[in-house]
C-alpha cells in the first residue's frame, strides 16, 4: 500500500481574520489600517449605515453599502471583489449576516413560521446551508479577508450548593454563529481604549499578543507570515476553470495530466497538486494550443 500521507509544506496565503468588539471600539478603523499595511486594493463592504465612507479622508478604499444582510448579498460581494481584482476586502460587518435584516436569524424565523408547521429543525437546515455557503466562500476567496464582528455581554446561570441561582457575566461574545473562530487565522478583541488583544492566531508571531492602537506593527508581522513559504496550490476556482476547459475539449484525465506535466516538465498525478502560478502557465499554455472551433471562424 502506497503511503497516503505527504510531507507537510507551509504555503504562502490569504488572512483571515476577525476583529471583535463593542460599539466604539473601533473595528472599522482598525480593520482599515490593517489593510492598508496587506494591500493596495481595498474593498469594504458597509453594513453600518455608510459609516466606513466617514474615513475616507484616511483611507483609500472602495465601498459596497449594503441594504439587505442575506447570506447572498455577501456572496456577490465576495464574488465582485474577486472579479475587480481586490487585495484585501473588508466585511464591516459580518454580525449582520447573521442578526440583520434578512440575516440568518431572520431566515431561519420565517422558515420556522407558521406556512411550515414551526418545524424548528428543518428550518435550521435550511439556513445553516447558507451560513456554511458563505463561510466556505471567505474561506476560498483569492484575497485578504477582514472580518468585523459586533459584541454583547454574555452571562452564564448558575447554581450553588444550597441551591441558590446566580447569573455571573462572563465576559462578551461576538454575534455571530458559535465556532466560527475555528476557520479563521486570527481573531482578536477590541476595547474601548482601542487595544487589540489576539485570542486565537495560527501566527506564532502574534500569540498572546496585546497592541495598543493596532497598524502598520501587526500588518507586517502579519505580511511577513502570510508570505512565508511556497506557492499556494490551486483553489476550487481555478479547478472549476480547468473543468470547464476539459467539458470544452474532452480528453481523459491521463491525458490531461499528460499535457499538464509536459507543459511543467513535472510529474503529477492530479491537478490538485499545481501551484496557482504553475496553474496561470497551464491554462495559457493549453488555451494557445487549443485548436480554433472552425464553426466560430466561419
Amino acid at each position: 500500500m502506497t503511503n497516503p500521507f505527504t510531507p507537510a509544506v507551509k504555503h504562502r496565503h490569504f488572512l483571515r481574520m476577525a476583529l471583535v468588539g463593542p460599539a466604539g471600539t473601533g473595528k472599522t478603523y482598525t480593520a482599515l489600517r490593517l489593510a492598508q499595511g496587506l494591500g493596495a486594493r481595498i474593498a469594504v463592504v458597509d453594513t453600518e449605515h455608510d459609516s466606513a465612507s466617514l474615513y475616507a479622508p484616511l483611507f483609500a478604499f472602495d465601498v459596497l453599502p449594503l441594504g439587505s444582510f442575506a447570506p447572498q448579498a455577501y456572496l456577490d460581494a465576495i464574488a465582485a471583489a474577486r472579479t475587480y481584482g481586490y487585495d484585501v476586502l473588508i466585511l464591516d460587518s459580518l454580525s449582520h449576516a447573521w442578526a440583520g435584516k434578512d440575516g440568518i436569524l431572520e431566515r431561519q424565523a420565517k422558515a420556522a413560521g407558521p406556512d411550515q408547521w414551526g418545524n424548528d429543525r428543518l428550518a435550521w437546515r435550511a439556513v445553516t446551508a447558507e451560513h456554511n455557503a458563505l463561510i466556505e466562500a471567505i474561506m476560498q476567496a483569492p484575497l485578504h479577508v477582514l472580518v468585523t464582528l459586533r459584541s454583547r455581554v454574555d452571562y452564564v446561570v448558575e447554581t450553588d450548593a444550597q441551591g441558590k441561582v446566580t447569573v455571573r457575566k462572563v465576559g462578551l461574545r461576538p454575534i455571530q454563529q458559535d465556532g466560527l473562530e475555528f476557520d479563521l487565522d486570527v481573531v482578536g478583541t477590541l476595547d474601548e481604549d482601542h487595544t487589540l488583544t489576539i485570542t486565537k492566531t495560527r501566527c506564532a508571531a502574534l500569540s498572546r499578543g496585546v497592541f495598543p492602537e493596532p497598524g502598520a506593527e501587526v500588518a507586517t508581522l502579519l505580511r511577513t507570515w502570510l508570505q512565508d513559504g511556497a506557492d499556494p496550490l490551486v483553489d476550487d476556482a481555478a479547478m472549476q476553470t480547468l473543468g470547464a476547459w476539459v467539458k470544452a475539449h474532452p480528453v481523459s484525465v491521463p491525458e490531461l495530466m499528460r499535457r499538464i506535466n509536459g507543459i511543467l516538465h513535472t510529474t503529477y498525478q492530479n491537478p490538485r497538486e499545481l501551484t496557482q502560478p504553475e496553474f496561470t502557465r497551464v491554462m495559457a499554455a493549453l488555451t494557445q494550443d487549443t485548436p480554433a472551433d472552425p464553426a466560430a471562424s466561419a
